[in-house]
């Protein structure tokens, strides 16, 4: 059986946005999928909750998702992707970040918008790595937005992922356990070698903002079990790992249903995650202009492959910050005619 669970993050729109947003949109092969497909999942998350919705899924497709009230244990899961040993211990993802004063707090900007360069990266890991042997913390560098962190006595913090808390007061998602205040002293150590550095004072001549803070999560033991692997071959629109998924299944990047369909693929997982940027920013223009550009591209083909028999399946799993949905399609459901096609299903 030929299988296609297609991931869409923020495509589900803020709730009071939502009617006059889906009035604009004209997605018929969307609208179909959704109307005559299958509820299979629905779920409202904590607005507090230490992963976003679609992290969380993808944390449990891979068997990545943690037991306790923290983010997904993916370190390792990355580390494998980029090639570097693991040794036994407690490792984390660490991000180089940028918090913004916001008129009573600190907030994190969306790490997509840091556009650091390897160059860039490198000198400033350069910088703090001594910091963190002087501790008996290993760091390691993967690549300019991942690095990695071996910090046995933080194990037990409780963190978040950069995206559940970009946008927020980070008080609230900061590390919490017995040792946060370890960790916070260690943080601001390296906030004071990166204030005033020549690599941050030359990002912010060409217009950038300097890179002024880590950010921690994603711890995994030694003791955590492999991964389980639910998909043969995973698409995105770009071929930059994902560290919630599988380190097995490298990304490989697709720029239209066409060209995925051409790969055959028996189980698969596309995400499309374009349309996770203008959500966060607000910028809901934008993010229709994306949503309607997807129709073409990727929902009118993949719709006319389950007409054709090139997929026996589709599913459709769609989020935004505390609900998600997975709705699925097959040949059989398009019959259903007395569904109607609708977008109603957009509607958190």
């Amino acid at each position: 059986m030929t299988q296609l669970a297609l991931l869409l993050p923020y495509a589900l729109p803020q709730k009071e946005l939502a009617r006059d947003l889906l009035r604009e949109l004209k997605t018929p092969a969307l609208a179909t999928l959704l109307g005559r497909g299958d509820i299979n999942e629905h779920q409202v998350l904590d607005g507090f909750a230490r992963s976003l919705p679609h992290e969380a899924w993808l944390a449990q497709q891979f068997g990545l998702d943690s037991a306790d009230d923290t983010s997904p244990a993916a370190a390792r899961n990355a580390m494998a992707a980029y090639g570097l040993p693991a040794t036994d211990g407690a490792w984390f993802i660490l991000q180089p970040v940028h918090l913004h004063i916001a008129r009573d707090h600190l907030v994190l900007t969306d790490p997509q918008q840091l556009q650091l360069a390897e160059e860039d990266a490198r000198a400033l890991f350069d910088v703090v790595q001594p910091l963190f042997a002087e501790t008996g913390q290993a760091l390691l560098y993967g690549d300019a937005q991942t690095w990695f962190l071996r910090a046995d006595d933080l194990s037990a913090l409780q963190t978040s992922t950069p995206g559940a808390a970009c946008g927020h007061n980070i008080d609230i998602w900061m590390p919490k356990g017995e040792k946060a205040r370890d960790w916070r002293r260690l943080q601001n150590e390296v906030q004071m070698h990166w204030h005033a550095h020549p690599t941050n004072e030359a990002r912010e001549m060409r217009g950038l903002k300097p890179v002024n803070s880590v950010w921690l999560w994603g711890a995994t033991n030694s003791n955590n079990t492999a991964p389980a692997q639910k998909f043969e071959e995973t698409f995105s629109l770009s071929a930059e790992h994902n560290p919630l998924v599988g380190a097995e299944l490298r990304q490989r990047a697709v720029s239209s249903a066409a060209e995925l369909l051409a790969t055959h693929p028996q189980r698969g997982l596309l995400t499309l995650d374009s349309l996770i940027a203008p959500a966060m920013a607000g910028d809901w223009a934008e993010w229709l202009v994306r949503l309607q550009a997807m129709e073409s591209i990727w929902f009118a083909p993949l719709l006319e492959a389950l007409k054709n028999g090139q997929l026996d399946q589709l599913s459709i799993t769609l989020s935004n910050n505390t609900a998600l949905s997975t709705i699925t399609s097959s040949k059989s459901s398009l019959r259903k005619f007395w569904r109607k096609a609708s977008l109603a299903r957009l509607a958190p």
